[in-house]
């Protein structure tokens, strides 16, 4: 009798120990389930992004979210693959270049934070200044409308050209009304202007595309753009479709984004050439 009293006594024992570890395994799948990994498909132009390399990290760590850096050439391609789909966000743009292509291709990229200003400079392998620039010199310049009277801007500035001020920020080398070198301009993708620099005699490069190529604006250009409040449409942004503004991961990443350690990294990569520009920004004007 004892022994049909310990016989059963073990099938009971190991029915609640089966029984207590496939609740185990639910608990544990659940949990698993909660936890698992948020993937987001992020647009860069250019080979440098170190710190969207140290936010890979701490996102995937701290918050599940992984994100893929998905490498652009140009300029318009981040905006037409966000608009389809094929990416979830892009952190490469300036919001007046970005309004632009929206207008013009019927895009709906929206801005969710600011990220830097990243001015503009003038590059030359052939003079130290400006001020050796000799009549009708050849002027390399960016071809898209933003980018390109952006650079016309910039000389403006330096007082070389003068332009229609009813233009604003769009204007085009068909709006020069006073060009007293004689400057010759030659117009073509942002991502060739460094590649001209031998063909020039000067080259009017963005930021990004010239760090790629080597340079330290901050050190290299002959004139840099100057830093004031004219400058906030050359603002770059990290932007979403239209409709995901207030989706709470996308609000994560830009959180994660704009604090004092990425501000430090920028500032660290781009030797002070890149201005971080979001509110309480270390380093911001």
């Amino acid at each position: 009798m004892n022994d049909k009293k310990s016989f059963g006594g073990n099938i009971m024992k190991k029915i609640f120990r089966a029984l207590g570890l496939a609740l185990v395994v639910l608990v544990l799948a659940a949990c698993g389930q909660s936890e698992e990994t948020t993937k987001v498909k992020l647009g860069v132009v250019g080979d440098k992004n170190d710190q969207w390399e140290y936010l890979q990290e701490e996102l995937l760590e701290k918050e599940n979210i992984e994100i893929e850096l998905v490498k652009f050439t140009d300029y318009r391609q981040p905006i037409v693959s966000l608009d389809d789909g094929s990416i979830d966000m892009h952190s490469a743009l300036t919001e007046i270049y970005m309004d632009s292509i929206n207008e013009e291709g019927g895009y709906s990229n929206t801005t969710l934070g600011y990220t830097t200003l990243n001015p503009m400079g003038v590059f030359s392998e052939k003079i130290d200044s400006l001020d050796e620039l000799a009549d009708g010199a050849l002027v390399a310049i960016p071809d898209d409308v933003s980018n390109g009277s952006r650079a016309l801007l910039l000389l403006q500035t330096a007082g070389l050209i003068e332009l229609d001020e009813s233009k604003g920020l769009l204007a085009t080398t068909s709006d020069i009304t006073s060009n007293p070198k004689d400057l010759q301009f030659e117009e073509m993708a942002a991502n060739q202007t460094a590649r001209a620099l031998a063909d020039v005699d000067i080259s009017l490069i963005n930021n990004d595309m010239a760090t790629d190529a080597g340079y330290v604006p901050t050190q290299d250009s002959i004139y840099l753009e100057p830093v004031a409040e004219s400058s906030k449409p050359y603002y770059n942004v990290i932007a979403v479709r239209e409709d995901e503004t207030d989706n709470e991961v996308y609000k994560t990443i830009l959180e994660y984004y704009q604090t004092d350690e990425v501000a430090a990294i920028i500032d660290e990569m781009s030797a002070g050439s890149s201005i971080p520009v979001w509110d309480g920004a270390p380093t911001a004007e």
